[in-house]
C-alpha cells in the first residue's frame, strides 16, 4: 500500500470522510494537500498528519468556484511539483422532498458535486497522466428503499458516478484510473442525521449486515489508500460500496 513519493489532493478534508482519507493517505507516505472552506479545520487535519510524521499542506478551496479550484491546483503543483492522487470528496447535501427543495439548494448540490468533480478532474488531468488515480465520492442514496427526501442528493451523486465511468474509459489509455466509493461513515453529517432522524436511522442501521457505520479513517480512508496503491492497478471505472454490505449495486 506504499504511497511514498505521491502527492494527493483531497477536497473537504477538514473533517469527516475527507479528513479520514487524508490521514490514511499520509500514513502510507503520500504528501497530502488538505483543502476545504474553513482554514482552522484544515490546519487541524494538517497538524494531525504532521504529528504522525507526514507532510500536509492546508489550502482554502471553494469547490463551487472554478477560479478557487484552479488556484488550489496551481498551489499544490508549485509546492510539490504535481498531483498523483485526486480525491473529490467535498459536497453540499441538498435534502428535502421535491416540492420543498429550492432551485438554489439543488444547484448548490450540483455545483459542489458533479460540476466540481468534472472541473477538478480536468484541472488535474495533465499531472495525473502516467500514473494518476482519481477517487470520487458517490453514494448509495439512489439505492435506498425509500427515495423520498433524497432525490436531489442522489441525483448529484449518480452524476458523479457517471463522470467517474467516463473518465475511466477516456483516460485509461493515459494510465489514469478513476473509481468511485459509496461510503457509510460516522462523519459529523452522519452523526447529525442519526440524531435528527432516530427512527429512520434505526431502520437504516438494522439493514447494514455488519450493524455499524464505518470509521472515517480506518474503514474508508485505509481502503482508499489501498485503491490508490499499486496493489489495485487493475481496478478502474468501478463504483465500490463501503457500507458493511448494505447496498446491492448489481
Amino acid at each position: 500500500m506504499s504511497l511514498q513519493g505521491k502527492v494527493a489532493l483531497v477536497t473537504g478534508a477538514g473533517q469527516g470522510v475527507g479528513q479520514g482519507i487524508a490521514l490514511a493517505l499520509a500514513a502510507q507516505g503520500a504528501r497530502v494537500a488538505v483543502t476545504g472552506r474553513t482554514l482552522s479545520k484544515l490546519e487541524t487535519t494538517a497538524e494531525t498528519v504532521r504529528s504522525r510524521g507526514g507532510e500536509a499542506l492546508p489550502l482554502v478551496c471553494e469547490v463551487k468556484s472554478p477560479d478557487s479550484m484552479k488556484a488550489c491546483v496551481e498551489a499544490v503543483v508549485e509546492a510539490w511539483g504535481g498531483v498523483n492522487i485526486l480525491v473529490n470528496n467535498a459536497q453540499e447535501v441538498p435534502l428535502g422532498r421535491l416540492h420543498d427543495l429550492t432551485d438554489e439548494a439543488l444547484m448548490a448540490g450540483w455545483e459542489s458535486g458533479p460540476m466540481a468533480t468534472f472541473r477538478l478532474m480536468k484541472l488535474c488531468y495533465p499531472y495525473l497522466k502516467g500514473d494518476g488515480v482519481i477517487i470520487n465520492l458517490g453514494s448509495s442514496a439512489a439505492k435506498r428503499w425509500d427515495m423520498a427526501g433524497y432525490g436531489a442528493y442522489a441525483a448529484a451523486k449518480e452524476g458523479i458516478r457517471a463522470l467517474t465511468r467516463a473518465a475511466a474509459c477516456e483516460w485509461g489509455p493515459d494510465n489514469i484510473r478513476c473509481n468511485a466509493i459509496l461510503p457509510h461513515a460516522m462523519s459529523p453529517g452522519m452523526q447529525w442525521w442519526i440524531e435528527s432522524n432516530p427512527e429512520e436511522a434505526h431502520a437504516f442501521l438494522s439493514q447494514i449486515p455488519q450493524r455499524r457505520v464505518g470509521d472515517c479513517e480506518q474503514d474508508i480512508g485505509r481502503f482508499v489508500a489501498l485503491l490508490c496503491s499499486d496493489g489495485a492497478n487493475y481496478v478502474n471505472g468501478q463504483s465500490i460500496a463501503l457500507d458493511g454490505g448494505q447496498a446491492f449495486l448489481g
